[in-house]
This record gives structure tokens, C-alpha cells and sequence, in this order.
């Protein structure tokens, strides 16, 4: 198989991001944190426009989620979304095209992956509570991975304000979570917390059992998902139905790859 030059590009353009020890902590564990990839003040910035983009879309916030139909819970609620955000800014493309991030998706997915898509996801005060569950069609699939996660903490993660819930290992199981478990909403007592300071980034295999938790302070607890998956797979949000001229000029070839548009 020809790989093509620009994933090449993506190797050769700096030094290796990702030690091999944290390759082999990832494909064993299911995640792996990239440590803080943002500045307080590029936080500052990305949550300014993300408050923009609220009041200018109002009810028609993530109307993109809602239209396509491999998201099977569009609508959640306890949660403010935004989605298509490769579109809605310059200040989103760090989100998709970040070196570090591209390794760690590719140590999951190989060389042939895209993005899915691009969303924001708040979890309000005294909501965000999910079911365990994978984010790949509900099935078990043996090391052969389809979709990967990145989380961008845009607030400082804790125990207290609902942050991430994973199983590690799980992407490893014969079992789903709605197959092995009486009770989806409840703590699993090997799960730990994804947690850190806002601008931090994690990665997860889509694969492991995952979910949000309950936000038990006064204010919404902000992150920003980019989900990639392997070429062959639909994406969640089809990038070429979306994409503006204006993106597509912006980010080049490597930006136009990496969206398959």
C-alpha cells in the first residue's frame, strides 16, 4: 500500500511528540494524557468565542448533530453543544490540526484516519450524567479500532464539576457495557477521572468505556471534542457538506486531509 505523502509530511515535519513508553501506555490503557497543548490565554480566547457562538445560534445551537444521522443522541439533556466548529473560526483549527494530537490519534488508528467532527460540549450545573457506553456502532471490535477521541479542557477538570469517566482497559473487553452491566449510570469500580487543568488535552480510544458525570458546582463545565475515525468509516459530521471556502483556503492541503475534503 502507497501511504499518501502528506500523512509522510505529518511524521517528518518535527522530532516525535509521543515517547514510545506513552504509545504502549495508551494501546494497553485506552487513554493517555498530551498535558497542557493551550495558553490561559488561548483558553480565554477559545471560551469567548464559544460564548459568541451561542448567542448568535441560540436554539439552533448544534442543529448540525441533529442532522446527521450517524449520532445516535444528538440532543442531550443537562449539556450545551456547539458542532461544526471547523467552520465557525481560525481558532479552531489548532483542534484538528495539533502535531501531538494527530500522533496519539494515529498510534489508535493507524495512518488512515480523518476527522469526524468537531464539537463543544458543556456540562451544566447538577447534570451530565451518561451511561457508560463506546462511541463506535456498539460493538466489540478486536484491536482492529475505528474512532478516537480527543478532549480539550477548556475548564479545569475536578471530581466535582461532572469531568470524564473511563474504564481503563475496557477497549480491550469482549463485552459491551449494556451487556455487562445491571446498572449503566453507576460508578464502575475500576473507572478513574479524566482530570487536569483547562488547556490540557486527553486522549481516549473510542472504544473504552466511557461517559460524563455529574456536575455538582454552580457553573458549566466546558470541553471541546475533536473525534477522529479511520478513513473508511462515515464521518459524524460530513465535512465536505460543510466545509466553506474560506476553511477549505485556510488550512491547506494538510487541513483538507486530515477533513477528507
Amino acid at each position: 500500500m502507497i501511504i499518501p505523502q502528506i500523512i509522510i509530511n505529518f511524521i517528518i515535519e518535527s522530532y516525535p511528540m509521543i515517547t514510545q513508553e506513552e504509545k504502549e501506555f495508551l494501546e494497553e490503557n485506552g487513554y493517555l494524557n498530551l498535558g497542557v497543548l493551550l495558553s490561559e490565554s488561548e483558553v480565554k480566547s477559545i471560551n469567548a468565542r464559544i460564548e459568541e457562538l451561542k448567542e448568535i445560534e441560540g436554539e439552533n445551537a448544534g442543529k448540525e448533530l441533529i442532522e446527521s444521522k450517524y449520532i445516535r443522541h444528538p440532543k442531550e439533556e443537562g449539556a450545551d453543544r456547539l458542532a461544526d466548529l471547523v467552520n465557525k473560526g481560525e481558532i479552531f483549527d489548532v483542534f484538528y490540526n495539533h502535531l501531538k494530537v494527530l500522533e496519539g490519534i494515529e498510534a489508535v488508528l493507524s495512518k488512515e484516519f480523518k476527522l469526524s467532527s468537531l464539537n463543544y460540549r458543556a456540562a451544566k450545573p447538577g447534570m451530565g450524567l451518561q451511561k457508560l457506553h463506546v462511541d463506535w456502532g456498539n460493538t466489540v471490535v478486536d484491536s482492529n479500532y475505528k474512532v478516537c477521541n480527543s478532549i480539550w479542557l477548556l475548564d479545569d477538570f475536578t471530581m466535582e464539576n461532572g469531568s470524564t469517566r473511563i474504564v481503563p482497559k475496557s477497549h480491550k473487553f469482549k463485552l459491551l457495557p449494556d451487556q455487562a452491566l445491571q446498572d449503566l449510570f453507576e460508578e464502575h469500580p475500576d473507572e478513574i477521572r479524566i482530570m487536569g487543568r483547562a488547556g490540557s488535552v486527553f486522549i481516549f480510544n473510542s472504544h473504552i468505556w466511557h461517559g460524563g458525570t455529574i456536575n455538582h458546582t454552580s457553573t458549566d463545565r466546558r470541553s471541546i471534542h475533536s473525534y477522529f475515525c479511520s478513513r473508511d468509516q462515515p464521518q459524524q459530521i460530513n465535512q465536505l457538506k460543510y466545509i466553506t471556502k474560506n476553511t477549505a483556503h485556510r488550512i491547506g492541503k494538510k487541513g483538507r486531509y486530515v477533513l477528507d475534503v
